[in-house]
């Protein structure tokens, strides 16, 4: 009995992992979508933040866990 609570504990600690993960890739998106249309010295700030979003999806990709 106690494996389970423990495994359903490891679980939910793991969803909320994923839901922070999205949460600051659809952040950085709107943000970069933002950089794009209001100026341009915001924009390169904007494209580094998108390609540390790409950089976080693909290791996440790597380390075998999915990506939606």
């Amino acid at each position: 009995m106690m494996a389970t609570s423990g495994m359903s504990i490891q679980l939910t600690i793991h969803k909320r992992e994923l839901i922070m993960l999205y949460t600051i890739a659809v952040v950085l998106v709107i943000l970069w979508l933002l950089g794009l249309v209001t100026s341009y010295t915001m924009g390169g700030f904007i494209h580094i933040l998108l390609v540390i979003a790409i950089v976080v999806v693909l290791l996440r990709v790597i380390g075998g866990g999915s990506v939606l």
